[in-house]
């Protein structure tokens, strides 16, 4: 069963942003099931929805990565449990 995970990726844009963050992920066994992104006067903005089923780290120790990975590149990457994304944006 899919454990779906929406991460979002904010800021500068810069070389290398996707590549080192779906870098990450793949390394943990992280599947990106769909991804959208945009470039807006020279701000990124990324948003990925991911499958943490088979990840080798809990949904936490995969937050500390991505934060960790985010200031490392200058951004700031976000992931959010599905159904909690759900009620944060149910109209």
């Amino acid at each position: 069963m899919q454990k779906k995970v929406v991460i979002t990726v904010v800021g500068k844009d810069t070389v290398g942003i996707i590549a080192r963050v779906c870098t990450v992920l793949s390394g943990h066994g992280i599947n990106i099931l769909d991804i959208s992104q945009t470039i807006v006067s020279g701000f990124f903005n990324m948003m990925m929805i991911t499958d943490i089923s088979k990840s080798d780290l809990s949904f936490d120790e995969m937050q500390d990565i991505l934060s960790e990975t985010g200031k490392e590149i200058g951004v700031d990457i976000r992931a959010q449990r599905e159904e909690i994304f759900d009620m944060m944006h149910r109209i």
